[in-house]
């Protein structure tokens, strides 16, 4: 016992979740054997997580800050909306194709920059504030679009979602970039201090000469940027953009993010645990897809894996 625990990671949650895929793997190798172990499986859970991954950085940082962003979804669907129609307006031209994908930049800065000053400026509480403008957006979308899709994209977007490199696929290799540049963020800067400081205390944080107001914009407009990497991510897999599309994936960013050991009371939290949580939650899904297992029961399952999680952690503080 004493040899395993200096095998593993100090830090206890990463220790939990090493713990839990080990575990997944061995029940998936008994019970599916080479199914789940082949390289079909694994490049096919590398190709869906980072549509997730992306929307799950953008609710945990949000979240480091004692706050939430339920618009990401709805800001997603918007900004695909808006690039979509851009490029399916002019097919075949590369101009078009930078603007379609700059409006959709400024578009999620913009939400980003509503939700930031409702919160920061006006007082609104994250979940009211984010709960409208999810709301708002939604609404939006779907009068807009008249709920059609809208596909038909260049093979430099397709390539995005369908593509790999050295059999990586490309949104997976994405993914780790932007994690990676967002745990730079957190960890190496002033500005990533400021965020887990002000989810600790942010009257003390204030009052220590922090910018709290700005600091709040810019995590929103962060998320919603994150957001953005995500529409262009899931233009790229379907091929198409709806308003209704990733409905389902709210809570489960919010469960990724928990589970990755971020406190819903803001102050801690590390990008590596996010990714770990989103590992063993596509790992579960593959795998009991492959079993025939009923997308509502998977859907328990997660949230067992979270109490599970839970009262693992609580009963080691």
């Amino acid at each position: 016992m004493t040899t395993l625990t200096r095998i593993l990671p100090a830090d206890r949650i990463i220790r939990l979740q090493l713990v839990m895929i080990a575990v997944v793997l061995a029940l998936f190798s008994l019970t599916l054997g080479a199914r789940f172990f082949s390289l079909g499986n694994f490049q096919s859970i590398a190709t869906q997580l980072p549509v997730l991954g992306m929307l799950a950085l953008g609710m945990g940082l949000t979240m480091l800050t004692g706050g939430i962003n339920l618009s990401i979804i709805a800001s997603a669907n918007a900004c695909s909306l808006l690039m979509a129609a851009i490029i399916v307006a002019h097919p075949d031209q590369p101009l078009f194709l930078l603007l379609a994908l700059l409006a959709g930049l400024l578009l999620a800065m913009a939400i980003g920059a509503l939700n930031g000053l409702l919160i920061a400026v006006i007082g609104v509480s994250p979940i009211l504030a984010t709960l409208g403008t999810m709301t708002l957006i939604g609404g939006l979308n779907i009068l807009l679009s008249n709920g059609t899709v809208i596909s038909g994209f260049p093979p430099l977007i397709q390539f995005l979602g369908n593509g790999d490199l050295f059999g990586i696929p490309v949104a997976m290799l994405l993914f780790l970039l932007v994690a990676l540049l967002l745990w730079v963020l957190l960890e190496k800067t002033t500005l990533g201090r400021s965020i887990y400081l002000m989810g600790s205390n942010e009257q003390a944080t204030r009052f220590s000469g922090v910018n709290t107001h700005r600091v709040q914009i810019t995590v929103y407009i962060l998320s919603a940027v994150l957001s953005w990497v995500a529409a262009l991510l899931m233009m790229a897999m379907f091929n198409s953009a709806k308003a209704g599309y990733g409905e389902s994936w709210l809570l489960i960013t919010i469960l990724a993010s928990v589970l990755g050991g971020i406190n819903p009371d803001g102050g801690f939290g590390r990008i590596i645990s996010l990714v770990l949580a989103l590992i063993v939650l596509q790992m579960l899904e593959s795998g009991l897809n492959l079993l025939g297992v009923s997308s509502y029961l998977t859907m328990a399952l997660w949230g067992a894996v979270l109490i599970l999680f839970i009262a693992l952690q609580n009963r080691r503080s």
